[in-house]
């Protein structure tokens, strides 16, 4: 396994000699020599674009869009962002969209219609679960969550209708894998897309398009942005699906600003170091964590002892720095004690940036949820120092657990 994941890394599979990822990431999209040997494409902002003749403005029209020479389309940024993406993807093409939630949003309308039948993993982000209930139910689309360990039983819910099958690993939350290939062979048999948000592992750590996605979805505003500076959002097709999304991010008249744009792909350039660093602290820290009397269960798919880990062994390159614990039940006062003692970790939404970051989360409203014995907190390490995050977490949960006074002192 350890071979394999060097191979693929290095981007020489099957004897086929290809530049590492690391090496993608860095030259991917730059072309010096068309911005005055710039080495970063410039925020291209504008709106209009002129034609010299009426012959040129001819040439710049595309099938099933005559308007393509307006800003709204693309500019040479988003396209160096988008094909960088693409090609990291293993996909035909991308497409960006003003943040996650818009990318996951759009790519589900480009694909459903009324009467159609829509399969959503139980363990779906949030705000994707309140849209396929709140919109597209409302549009006539029917709605149906599924256990996100189905795996290939998930044929005993396909339908005639069912156009897509939405599927996110590790889940939203309670971190629960699901065996992506096994579904997208029983969802291509009735002809239903697979539509699948990456952002945890990025393609870095989980190749999409290799175990049947047929759309693979990112809130770039996570690692790929990286410094928590940007909203940003990221959609890559297959051939065969790619007319419908991007006609359905143009019907929407979805675009993405130049100065997120820029950031997005500047921080692809270190995307690589980044994530293989936010793994091993992260790694460091769950294990930590796992072994703290005031922790009932750590759920991170790379653990040994997590149900998710043969198929995260199986399928994965990498982990990221997202996980979450279930403490053994406390009093909310003491809960509290345990969040205001923090001083590394800041109490915030998102993830995927350089800063560590925890946040308290209520019991999933799910059909399958699991069974938590306590309170349960999401966590994403940073790039600080493991140690410097071990001694933080260890002191708030003293704290917690009344060993220490509840007001906030130095870490220890």
């Amino acid at each position: 396994m350890e071979s394999l994941r060097e191979e693929v890394l290095s981007g020489a599979v099957g004897g086929v000699a290809r530049p590492g990822v690391d090496t993608r990431l860095t030259h991917g999209g730059r072309d010096p020599a068309s911005f005055h040997g710039l080495v970063n494409i410039p925020a291209c902002r504008g709106s209009t674009i002129v034609a010299p003749s009426l012959d040129e403005w001819d040439a710049r029209k595309r099938p099933g869009n005559p308007m393509a020479s307006y800003g709204r389309f693309g500019s040479p940024l988003s396209r160096a962002f988008e094909q960088t993406v693409a090609d990291l993807e293993g996909g035909h093409a991308a497409i960006v969209f003003p943040s996650g939630l818009a990318a996951c949003t759009h790519a589900l309308l480009s694909l459903v219609r009324p009467g159609d039948h829509l399969l959503v993993t139980d363990s779906v982000y949030g705000p994707v679960r309140s849209f396929a209930l709140g919109v597209l139910q409302r549009l006539g689309v029917e709605v149906e969550f599924y256990d996100p360990r189905i795996g290939g039983d998930i044929r005993t819910r396909l339908r005639q209708n069912t156009r897509v099958v939405y599927v996110e690993s590790p889940g939203s939350i309670t971190f629960e894998m699901q065996d992506i290939a096994a579904i997208a062979q029983e969802a291509h048999r009735v002809d239903a897309f697979v539509v699948m948000d990456n952002t945890w592992a990025t393609p870095l750590f989980f190749r999409p398009f290799e175990h049947g996605v047929d759309v693979s979805i990112q809130a770039a505003t996570k690692y790929i942005v990286g410094h928590s500076d940007a909203l940003l959002g990221v959609a890559t097709a297959n051939q065969a699906t790619w007319d419908l999304l991007r006609q359905g991010a143009h019907d929407f008249g979805q675009t993405a600003g130049p100065d997120d744009l820029y950031l997005a792909l500047r921080g692809l350039r270190s995307l690589g170091v980044r994530l293989r660093r936010h793994q091993a602290g992260a790694l460091e820290v769950a294990q930590w964590l796992s072994d703290h009397p005031a922790v009932a269960r750590v759920m991170h798919p790379a653990l040994p002892g997590d149900p998710g880990h043969a198929l995260w062994r199986r399928d994965y390159l990498g982990a990221s720095g997202l996980f979450a614990v279930a403490l053994r039940p406390v009093p909310t006062a003491q809960l509290r004690c345990f969040f205001d003692r923090l001083q590394l970790f800041g109490l915030g939404l998102s993830w995927g940036g350089y800063e560590s970051l925890v946040l308290p989360v209520d019991p999933p409203a799910r059909v399958c949820a699991p069974s938590l014995p306590g309170p349960l907190v999401r966590i994403h390490v940073g790039l600080e120092d493991p140690a410097d995050l071990i001694a933080d977490l260890d002191q708030a949960l003293k704290a917690m657990r009344g060993l220490v006074p509840c007001a906030r002192g130095q870490v220890v």
